[in-house]
């Protein structure tokens, strides 16, 4: 069975989210899906097969983190499409059905891979106890992302804030089963973007996600409402770092970015 390492959101190796991405003819069951997960060990392992013409979508795709399977993911996405089309398995648009209805990926010709996106709804929250001592910063605001994200939403007072987190990764798995996205206006939009965030998920095996790109229908409304503009760039300011673009079209979120193939090889215990 051969599988490809990627770097997502990323235009060189060792940069960006690395995804593991299986291509399948079918699902096996998901204890298998999740031992290759555990056994790759990257935030997600994706896993996609072909469907029958003539449908509403051109390939079936399932996301896996190290521990579970997730909602939606997508880094991953940007992974297998960019996998896709370097091999030729598939030319042009590619539409996904997954967890989160139908995905669509469109190549451009620079390289570059828009995503289609469902836009997170956000609403007011309330920081769990005991949340900003683990996270290590007390938020200006903080917001549910919904029912596909799954995670709290946190401004925090500045783009330095974001960039000194130290959490305490069991103390906040402990107190809030949801993620945690921490974010900030940039200081010097002159830089090339206009908000920073980081993610952390410890309670599905991820302490802090490189580059995020389900985050990133979350944070493209709330920037996009505060800065009063539909197109953005966020940077992710994990130690990996990476830069999203994204574009607010109401109910919908595209986000575009590069992807890297770094291991092509063969997973010989299938």
């Amino acid at each position: 069975m051969r599988i490809r390492i990627v770097d997502a959101f990323a235009d060189r190796p060792f940069a960006g989210n690395p995804a593991g991405v299986l291509l399948l003819d079918a699902f096996p069951g998901d204890d298998r899906l999740q031992n290759v997960a555990l056994e790759v060990n990257h935030a997600e392992t994706a896993f996609a097969h072909p469907l029958p013409p003539g449908g509403e979508a051109d390939w079936a795709l399932r996301w896996f983190t190290p521990v579970t399977e997730v909602d939606l993911c997508g880094h991953a996405t940007l992974a297998t499409a960019h996998v896709l089309h370097s091999t030729g398995a598939h030319r042009g648009p590619v539409r996904f059905a997954t967890r989160s209805g139908v995905l669509v990926a469109t190549p451009a010709e620079d390289g570059s891979i828009t995503l289609d996106l469902p836009t997170a709804p956000l609403t007011p929250a309330a920081l769990p106890q005991g949340a900003a001592e683990a996270l290590g910063a007390e938020p200006l605001a903080v917001l549910d992302t919904g029912p596909h994200v799954g995670d709290l939403l946190v401004e925090l007072a500045d783009e330095r804030a974001v960039h000194a987190l130290r959490p305490d990764h069991r103390a906040l798995g402990a107190c809030s089963r949801q993620g945690v996205i921490a974010t900030a206006r940039a200081e010097n939009p002159g830089l090339g973007y206009d908000f920073v965030s980081r993610c952390f998920f410890p309670n599905v095996g991820i302490d802090e996600d490189p580059v995020t790109g389900s985050a990133h229908t979350a944070l493209a409304p709330y920037w996009s409402e505060r800065l009063g503009r539909t197109r953005l760039t966020g940077l992710q300011a994990s130690p990996r770092s990476g830069r999203v673009g994204t574009e607010l079209r109401g109910e919908r979120t595209l986000l575009t970015g590069r992807a890297v193939t770094v291991v092509d090889g063969e997973l010989l215990a299938w």
